[in-house]
């Protein structure tokens, strides 16, 4: 049971699965719409059918833009057109329900308020719409103080709030631009929380660079894929390289799964810092850290399966890249070992 329970970060497969059925049961209303109002047994003027044809044109555009392809080669254009388009269909959304309703309500001889309050529609559009507004009622620009470790990384500190096991943030430096998630873990102190950003693209390398003293940060921190893990008593972490940081989110508190780590990165004091190595250490008192630049890239699996033999482990968590997460988790899961990693929509 807590094998498939630690799947629920497949979540992304939901999305859009209920985003691609909502849009072909949307093209079937758009349809059924058109019919009656060109055949004239519609009393709908010709306003709501334009209003509907822009909808669909627009969740054609959020559903083509997300298809893999396009997000890694264009993530920022994903995201803008996903976040404006969104938005836009909602509000239009809003307007093709308010002339519906004020056709048929007056059809039907009744008050547009009494037509609205008794038309399910409405509600769940209102729904939506508080879903939509809720995480921008908690923005805020948070001051940070950069830690500059290496040209690949900086850690990022804040003192707004504190962090607990598997959390995440999401930061950005102008709102209505890209946002990117980090993973969470406590300071020393335990008053201030750390991400750490590793030079993954423009964005990660300009907080590099230019390390920012305050960001917007997005509602409040979520629980990511690591939390899962949190159904087992005994856990293998495997990583590469900066995917180090969302490992240390499994130092959130002190109820958390036992640990042994394996990580595997190009000069870890020189490019994390001996902070960093220290926060590894705390996760497991004798990490398995290999330096590619002493040993080169070594197959991990022989090493994890020795492991999880050794420490009788539940589960292997993997935090890498994606082909690598993908290969690892299938070859440990060949093997009868229960493995997991983020998929790409975790």
């Amino acid at each position: 049971m807590r094998r498939l329970a630690a799947k629920v970060y497949h979540y992304g497969g939901v999305h859009s699965g209920c985003g691609i059925a909502a849009f072909v049961w949307y093209v079937g209303f758009v349809g059924v719409m058109s019919r009656e109002y060109w055949s004239g047994q519609s009393a709908l003027s010709l306003a709501p059918i334009i209003l509907a044809y822009i909808i669909l044109a627009l969740l054609l555009a959020i559903i083509i833009v997300a298809h893999p392809t396009f997000r890694i080669k264009k993530h920022d254009y994903f995201e803008l057109t996903h976040r404006f388009s969104g938005w836009l269909v909602v509000a239009l959304f809003v307007v093709l329900l308010m002339i519906f309703a004020d056709q048929a309500s007056t059809a039907y001889n009744e008050s547009l308020g009494h037509f609205l309050l008794t038309l399910p529609a409405f509600w769940f559009l209102m729904v939506t719409v508080v879903a939509i507004i809720h995480p921008w009622v908690f923005l805020r620009k948070v001051k940070v103080q950069p830690e500059y470790l290496s040209s690949h990384a900086v850690r990022l500190h804040f003192t707004h709030t504190t962090t607990t096991f598997g959390k995440g943030i999401q930061l950005c430096r102008h709102p209505l631009q890209d946002w990117h998630g980090f993973a969470t873990f406590p300071d020393p102190e335990g008053k201030s929380f750390s991400a750490l950003v590793s030079k993954a693209g423009d964005w990660t390398s300009a907080c590099i660079q230019d390390q920012p003293t305050h960001l917007w940060k997005r509602g409040v921190l979520t629980y990511g894929f690591g939390y899962a893990m949190r159904v087992f008593k005994r856990v293998v972490v495997v990583t590469t390289g900066s995917g180090i940081g969302p490992c240390l989110s499994f130092l959130g508190d002190d109820n958390r799964p036992n640990l042994r780590v394996i990580w595997q990165t190009r000069a870890p004091l020189k490019t994390y810092g001996q902070n960093i190595l220290n926060l590894v250490s705390e996760m497991d008192k004798n990490p398995v850290i290999i330096d590619t630049n002493q040993s080169g890239r070594v197959d991990m699996v022989p090493i994890i399966r020795q492991l999880v033999k050794e420490f009788d482990a539940e589960a292997v968590c993997v935090i890498s890249n994606p082909f690598v997460t993908k290969k690892v988790v299938y070859e440990l899961e060949s093997h009868g070992i229960s493995a997991y990693g983020p998929i790409f929509d975790s």
